[in-house]
This record gives structure tokens, sequence and C-alpha cells, in this order.
């Protein structure tokens, strides 16, 4: 559950993906989300390395990961993988993960993008960075307004 507002938390979100994951940053005190980043995920899993620097030069307190359903709020094939991802976040960096269904974050950052990018807010073209990161934004956004993952 999101903590009280008289305890601000600085947080990093998670928009987990076999390519690539989302990262944005935000805090209780101003309930605001941005995009942060996005980080590579091949092979060899994620880059530690960096979601190591961002948490390091972030210091959060709190950690939220989007956990994938399907349209009908059954698992999707990729919630064994990103359990497995919230499993070692909190391991490797001692914080609380808190997880929040992420259903249609991608498709509301991606119409978001074109509505920014149609008003002239936006000058480059969409790329899936910018659609992962605003993802975790609005991850992020619907735990600050208490939403939990439960399908």
């Amino acid at each position: 559950m999101a903590p009280s507002p008289h305890s601000p938390l600085l947080v990093l979100a998670f928009d987990f993906g076999l390519r690539r994951i989302g990262v944005a940053c935000g805090n209780t005190l101003t309930q605001s989300a941005a995009p942060l980043a996005v980080v590579r995920h091949g092979d060899g899993g994620p880059d530690w390395p960096h979601i190591d620097r961002l948490v390091r030069d972030q210091s959060p307190q709190q950690l939220v990961v989007g956990l994938p359903y399907n349209t009908d709020g059954t698992p999707s094939e990729l919630l064994p993988a990103t359990d497995e991802f919230a499993a070692r976040l909190a391991a490797r960096y001692g914080l609380p993960v808190a997880r929040v269904d992420e259903r249609f974050t991608s498709r509301e950052a991606t119409a978001e993008l074109v509505t920014r990018r149609r008003e002239g807010a936006r000058r480059h073209r969409i790329a899936k960075q910018d659609i992962d990161s605003l993802a975790a934004a609005l991850i992020l956004e619907r735990w600050l307004e208490g939403e939990q993952a439960g399908g």
C-alpha cells in the first residue's frame, strides 16, 4: 500500500520487458512521477550495473514493479519473469517492492506521446524507449493513487 503523505518517499518504478525496462521516478510528497530511463534487458538479463547507478543516484526508499495481466485480468506469460525481476530487486537493494497492475500503460503512454507530438509539444518521433519510460511513470502514478496488483 502507498505510504502516508506524512512520510514522503522517493520511489523508482519499473516497466519490465524482455528487451527493455522502462524506469520512472517520483515521490509521495508531490504525488508525481516522471520518466527517467530505459535499461537494456537481453539474453544475459537486465543491465544490473545501469540499474545500480539509477538506484545509487536516486536513493529511493521504495520500488514499484508493474505486473503484466491480460485484458481479462488473467496473468500474462511475462508474469513469472516479472515476479523474478521484482524479487531480485528486493534482494539486491533491500528495499520494499510494491507491485501494480500495469494493464494498458503502454497503450496510454503511446496515446499520450502521440497527442504531445500532434500538439507540437514533442518534435521527435516516438521511440519504444519513450513509451517504456512513460509507461513506468504511469505505473508509478497508479501506485501513488493507491492501486495494487491483483488482477
